[in-house]
C-alpha cells in the first residue's frame, strides 16, 4: 500500500506521516528531503538557483523514483506536489492520497513560525501571511478536493486514518 499525505504547508503531512507509518508498519518518506538528497541541495536553494517551474520537474522525477521503486510506504508530499505536472492523478493510481486540511487559522499560527525556511513565504511580510494562505488554498484547493480521503481536524486519529484508507 502507497499513501501519499497532501496538503497546504503547515498542515502536518511530515508530523503525522512517520506516525502513521510506523503504526501501518511502513517505510515514511518525506518527498522534499528526498529531492534535497537526490540533488545535494535544499529546497531553498533549488528554488533561488533554478526556479519553481525547474524545481516542479525535480519534484516529479523523485515522486516518480520513489513511487516506482517502492510497493508500500507513507510519503508525505510538498504542498503543491499534486497541483503541477499531472502528479495528483499518477498518485492516484499508484496508491492512496490522504488530504490533511486543517483551518487557515492553524496554518497561519503555524506557518508564521517557519516563514524563513519556507521558499514560498519568505517574501511574505508577518500582516499578510493570512491572506496569502487564504489566496494559495483557494488555488490549490481544486487539487486537495480530488483526493480519495480528508481529514480536517488539527488533531488526527491515525487508527481512523488507517480505517478509512482500507475501505477506499
Amino acid at each position: 500500500m502507497r499513501i501519499y499525505l497532501i496538503g497546504f504547508m503547515g498542515a502536518g503531512k511530515s508530523y503525522w506521516g512517520p506516525r502513521l507509518a510506523q503504526m501501518a508498519g511502513l517505510r515514511f518518506y518525506d518527498l522534499d528531503l528526498a529531492i534535497e538528497e537526490s540533488r545535494g541541495q535544499s529546497i531553498d536553494q533549488l528554488f533561488a538557483l533554478q526556479g519553481e517551474e525547474s524545481f516542479r520537474v525535480i519534484e516529479k522525477e523523485v515522486l516518480h523514483l520513489l513511487t516506482e521503486t517502492h510497493e508500500q510506504f507513507v510519503m508525505a508530499c510538498g504542498g503543491g506536489t499534486p497541483c503541477f505536472l499531472n502528479n495528483l492523478e499518477y498518485m492516484k493510481r499508484s496508491g492512496k492520497v490522504v488530504w490533511i486540511n486543517p483551518t487557515n487559522e492553524v496554518l497561519t499560527r503555524r506557518l508564521s513560525k517557519e516563514r524563513a525556511q519556507r521558499p514560498l513565504l519568505q517574501s511574505v511580510a508577518e500582516s499578510e501571511l493570512a491572506g496569502f494562505i487564504q489566496k494559495k488554498m483557494a488555488d490549490r484547493r481544486l487539487y486537495y478536493e480530488q483526493a480519495h480521503l480528508r481529514f480536517d481536524q488539527e488533531t488526527i486519529d491515525l487508527t481512523a486514518v488507517l480505517k478509512a484508507i482500507q475501505h477506499v
